[in-house]
């Protein structure tokens, strides 16, 4: 893994490690939002909910637009997830997996061979 996809992995980690932030994202799964019906949802004031999305931004794991969806007025912000940084997580958490699993694997067929 190179330098700069360790960098956005850990910008990733530090926006998800907030439960706050995680319910955000757990919301906009479902559709894109403004940022008071998440507030509303989540039960933060503007301002926490400001400083949350802010992070998720910096994070790349939401984009915001004025490009508003049926039923949304064009001026208000409306937020959304990106699937790049998550795809990125999943694939470094597989890679992980697997090398737990072969370390295990050979750990496990060590004590079988002592036996």
């Amino acid at each position: 893994m190179g330098g700069s996809a360790v960098a956005s992995l850990d910008r990733t980690l530090a926006a998800l490690a907030d439960p706050s932030r995680r319910q955000v994202v757990d919301l906009l799964r479902e559709r894109p939002m403004r940022a008071g019906e998440i507030a509303r949802a989540t039960g933060l004031s503007p301002q926490a909910m400001s400083r949350h999305l802010r992070v998720l931004k910096a994070g790349a794991l939401i984009e915001e637009s004025h490009q508003s969806p049926p039923g949304f007025d064009a001026r208000v912000r409306i937020y959304a997830l990106r699937a790049g940084p998550m795809s990125e997580l999943k694939a470094w958490l597989e890679q992980t997996e697997q090398l737990w699993a072969e370390q295990l694997t050979a750990f496990k067929a060590h004590l079988e061979a002592g036996e």
